[in-house]
């Protein structure tokens, strides 16, 4: 273990004003407070922060940092308080120290709401000050080098939440260094066949390659020389995860890749980057297409450099990363290694000095989805993290950095919330658009907005960025209240019914922590849209609460007590029907001695728009929009335009498939089934699962004349109460 002259010794070497007393007296605290803790290895427990704070040194950071990573888990893991730590070091370390302590030990309905609340937590002291990002991620490596120690069943999920959350956060803030290791530690835990593949045929490389290696290391650096230009080459090579992720995402092999090997030019100027980048293109032939420059438009994480690959000495493609000794640094260590982030001093203490990209991009990203339940913001966060970026341009020339897949709502919530909110069109590079095309590196966008003064709730499920899906959210909150709360409430109160309890707003109030809700309405929504369950609110007010379902005595199929579905039934029945045989199909534009038949799931009804597939059977006919359709995208020989011909055709019904999400109550079952009735259609079958505690799926074969006979049927069934959604299949 690290002793407390060495720790010191280790932040003199870059900060000689390093506050000795500060550090030796949170030495002594932290290890006083661990006393005889023991780490799952067998170390001492206080090993752990010592080892997080010598991390920390590599990085170069300020002494309330430092003091920050001994202290980090005395609150959480000792008898410590927030109290006694401001009290021993004040409050801008009692600050740091609280942000990186998870919550108390609420009681929390499900384990994962309760990792979701610490990620939120964590994240939003963040947000406050960027040094809980720095102790938390030395924290993460650490207990990634050791985790071979943990109890196997609990690696796995630190090693994917490492790829998930840290590794990410780590890339985002510029820290690619720190990334890297994240990354291949999570990698070697969770597929470690592939990750000792992948080592082995690096090695493998670098024996076979070592020599030619080592002469374009020597070019490159006379050529630069010869030019008068100043270089250091340091060699790269891309690492295990790097190169199994890049393997995946192309399906290509190992010996298909090009850029494992690269290098790396460092030189003083940013005159002298571009200067190198002509003495590379006059020297070798550049590939097309693999030029990039992230010095006139850095990434959002401050990256900063020129990227092409030449044909080198040898023939061998070369991969040159062209940067200042500066960028270099920053693309290593991130947010540590800028001056902002030292001595415990923030932007508005240093003059000139304004906070970095990354920071200040994460920082409105947090803020923009702090509105959002905990596992929202767990979710749309990492999905910010992460992706890649592009840059689209406004009219007047302002850039915009979206994640890869970004549309043009993504687009427009990025500009300004207003005018995501009233977004109606919009034109990419001149010409008329759908405002969820896709946007491409350097695309210009002009939004087209009228009054309206929500978005429709679909673009949820288009947009990528955590801001626009947060903005959509609240701008359809208050529309969610009036559509999920009014049901929510009533499911809530008829499960408080059953269960014998008497339900009250100021209880359930109350047991909000447990269920990961900012209020009573967030509840009553979740409940709505079947994303919480009613007995879980139940128990959430009352712990002690049981759920008993007991059976139903058997009734009679005619009788309306029938349709009320016990939980763990799934119920099948069948009517009696005959299908229209191919020979009277009313279909024109097939030979008339050509089988033909309806695709089998989500026929084509008479209105709407079909085709025909030719197949080794005959004809199927699907209506136009069916999923099926998709896998002949590539064999237009097989497609047939076909179309209705019911004017001479005899009067008959077609079967489509409904698929019915309704509220788990006795009756519900009728009404559908009545509502069906009323319009004339026939029932074909009907199959019921179970999906939560409060609803069930019902997917019901009807028969129908024609596509307004559908509609109608659809239509009249979403304005039934007990109906929480409808909708055809296609198959």
């Amino acid at each position: 273990m690290m002793r407390q002259y060495e720790l010191v010794e280790r932040v003199r070497r870059y900060n000689p004003n390093a506050n000795e007393d500060l550090l030796n007296r949170a030495y002594v605290f932290a290890m006083k407070a661990h006393g005889s803790q023991k780490r799952a290895s067998g170390d001492p427990y206080f090993s752990h922060p010592l080892e997080v704070a010598a991390i920390l040194t590599e990085l170069k950071v300020d002494d309330p940092t430092i003091v920050a990573a001994m202290l980090h888990d005395t609150i959480e893991d000792t008898a410590i308080t927030r109290e006694d730590v401001d009290k021993a070091f004040g409050e801008e370390i009692g600050g740091l120290v609280d942000g990186l302590t998870k919550l108390g030990k609420l009681d929390f309905v499900t384990k994962h709401a309760q990792q979701a609340e610490n990620f939120r937590k964590l994240l939003l002291a963040i947000a406050d000050d960027a040094r809980v990002l720095l102790v938390k991620l030395a924290d993460r490596l650490h207990n990634m080098r050791t985790l071979k120690y943990m109890p196997e069943d609990k690696r796995a999920r630190i090693a994917q939440d490492t790829l998930d959350i840290y590794a990410p956060l780590a890339g985002r803030m510029g820290m690619q260094s720190m990334r890297s290791e994240l990354e291949d530690l999570s990698f070697r835990c969770l597929m470690p066949d592939a990750y000792a593949l992948i080592v082995s045929r690096l090695q493998t490389l670098k024996t076979k390659n070592g020599a030619i290696i080592a002469r374009i290391a020597a070019e490159l650096t006379d050529q630069f020389a010869r030019r008068g230009i100043k270089v250091e080459v340091k060699g790269r090579e891309k690492q295990p995860y790097s190169i199994w992720k890049k393997m995946e995402r192309r399906s290509i092999a190992f010996e298909q890749l090009s850029d494992i090997y690269g290098f790396r030019i460092l030189v003083d100027t940013v005159a002298d980057c571009y200067a190198a980048v002509g003495v590379a293109h006059t020297t070798w032939p550049s590939v097309p297409g693999r030029f990039k420059d992230y010095i006139s438009t850095p990434k959002q994480n401050d990256y900063r450099s020129i990227h092409t690959t030449v044909i080198g000495p040898g023939s061998q493609r070369v991969e040159l990363q062209i940067r200042t000794h500066e960028m270099h640094e920053v693309a290593e260590y991130g947010i540590a290694a800028h001056a902002i982030y030292k001595d415990g001093r923030t932007g508005a203490d240093l003059p000139g000095v304004s906070e970095t990209r990354a920071y200040r991009g994460l920082r409105q990203t947090i803020e923009a989805l702090a509105g959002d339940d905990s596992e929202r913001f767990l979710e749309h966060t990492k999905l910010e993290l992460f992706h890649d970026q592009v840059f689209c341009f406004t009219p007047k020339g302002r850039l915009i950095a979206l994640p890869r897949g970004a549309t043009a709502i993504d687009f427009a919530y990025a500009v300004h919330t207003d005018i995501g909110n009233s977004a109606v069109g919009c034109k990419i590079n001149g010409r008329i658009a759908p405002l969820i095309s896709v946007l491409q590196n350097g695309d210009e966008v002009l939004i087209s907005r009228s009054e309206r003064s929500a978005p429709p709730a679909a673009w949820d499920g288009v947009v990528v960025t955590g801001r626009a899906r947060a903005a959509i959210r609240r701008a359809t909150r208050e529309a969610a209240k009036s559509q999920f709360g009014g049901l929510g409430r009533q499911i809530v109160e008829r499960a408080f019914e059953r269960a014998g309890k008497k339900f009250s707003e100021a209880k359930l109030k109350a047991a909000l922590p447990r269920l990961a809700r900012a209020s009573v309405d967030d509840v009553f929504i979740g409940v709505g849209r079947g994303e919480i369950y009613s007995t879980d609110v139940v128990r959430a007010v009352h712990p002690d609460f049981k759920e008993e379902r007991k059976a139903g005595p058997a009734v009679p199929e005619n009788e309306s007590g029938w349709f009320g579905l016990p939980k763990a039934v799934d119920l099948v029945f069948r009517v009696p029907g005959k299908s229209d045989p191919a020979s009277v199909l009313p279909v024109r534009g097939i030979d008339l001695d050509t089988t033909v038949r309806f695709a089998p799931k989500g026929g084509a009804v008479p209105g709407e728009r079909i085709v025909g597939i030719r197949g080794p059977e005959g004809i199927t006919i699907y209506p136009i929009h069916s999923p099926a359709l998709i896998e002949y995208n590539d064999q237009l020989e097989l497609w047939l335009d076909v179309r209705w011909d019911l004017e001479n055709a005899p009067k008959a019904v077609y079967s489509t498939q409904l698929v019915v999400t309704m509220l788990n109550e006795p009756g519900a079952l009728g009404v559908i089934a009545t509502t069906i009735g009323e319009y004339g259609a026939n029932i074909d079958a009907v199959s019921s699962s179970a999906n939560g505690a409060d609803f069930r799926e019902l997917r019901i074969d009807v028969q129908v004349r024609d596509i307004q006979h559908l509609n109608a049927i659809l239509s009249e069934l979403r304005g039934k109460s007990v109906v929480h959604r409808v909708e055809r299949l296609s198959g």
